[in-house]
């Protein structure tokens, strides 16, 4: 089987504590359980970890960013006019001056939120996105109330812009993939006793200040979190086989119960991972996560 990477730098990508969750897989992954979900795709370090590793019959991923879904799609439909764009963009960025650089990126930032708004251009769209998201700071991807993308650019010397046999490698992997843009709760209809589905929703903050809402204009609040531990409840008892992640509120305060009651049902366990730690101290450190296993 072709390894395939994420294509994608996304805030709070599993790459880091990939070996934790694989630790999680059923044991029949591939045999008997030959579906695998993921309704909250992000950068889909899980997806293309099982795309790279077994022979599944059916695949589905998800998320509410539209701009993020259209990407995958024009990832797996139309990659050769996708790549022309990236390695013009790639040519031309590289070759330009720091000042240059700079002109070009808000250039392209302003292109981008003018397409969003006109739903006009995909395969462009998608090109842009994959673009901004290889040279804005930290590979964050963040609206304002208007739904314009407004990370400024980062920092890179020489960034991969245009990693073509790795694109190319993913298009053919997402051939018969589902892509859906929706909310989670679209994957129930997917979802069966033969299903592993990975479930990696927005973290909930361990304080005001290191919230981070803005992924999408709608927040994912302690309300949602609820409502997110409830349906994973009810895939549960129809048999599927779910692995969820989260923050560990007790890295702000020990007390903090509110996952370990929410998932009292369930398998929970903490890992250690290196993240942002506003809360905890400046810059990244060590923190603990959840991994949640209903089995």
């Amino acid at each position: 089987m072709a390894n395939v990477k994420p294509f994608l730098k996304w805030a709070g990508g599993k790459a880091q504590i990939l070996d934790n969750i694989r630790m999680k897989y059923p044991t029949d992954l591939g045999k008997t359980v030959k579906k695998y979900a993921e309704p909250f795709v992000g950068g889909g370090a899980v997806l293309f970890d099982i795309l790279s590793n077994y022979d599944m019959q059916h695949i589905y991923i998800g998320d509410v960013n539209r701009e993020l879904i259209l990407t995958y799609q024009t990832v797996r439909d139309n990659i050769g006019v996708l790549i022309s764009y990236l390695s013009a963009f790639e040519d031309t960025y590289l070759a330009a001056s720091e000042n240059e650089r700079k002109e070009i990126y808000y250039k392209n930032r302003v292109r981008f939120n003018t397409l969003k708004l006109s739903n006009s251009e995909p395969t462009e769209f998608a090109a842009l996105f994959i673009f901004l998201n290889r040279t804005c700071f930290n590979g964050l991807y963040r609206v304002n109330s208007k739904g314009g993308f407004n990370v400024p650019q980062g920092s890179y010397k020489n960034p991969c812009i245009c990693d073509e046999n790795n694109l190319r490698a993913v298009s053919e992997k997402l051939q018969n993939v589902q892509i859906i843009c929706g909310d989670y709760k679209e994957s129930a209809k997917f979802i069966d006793k033969n299903t592993f589905a990975y479930f990696d929703p927005p973290y909930r903050p361990l304080s005001a200040t290191s919230s981070f809402t803005s992924y999408t204009q709608d927040g994912f609040g302690d309300k949602e979190q609820i409502e997110l531990a409830m349906f994973i409840d009810k895939l549960s008892d129809a048999g599927a086989f779910i692995v969820a992640s989260n923050s560990d509120p007790k890295n702000a305060n020990e007390k903090d119960d509110f996952f370990d009651e929410l998932y009292s049902r369930h398998k929970i366990f903490r890992i250690s991972a290196s993240r942002a730690i506003n809360s905890v101290g400046n810059g990244r450190g060590k923190i603990n996560e959840l991994l949640i296993a209903s089995y």
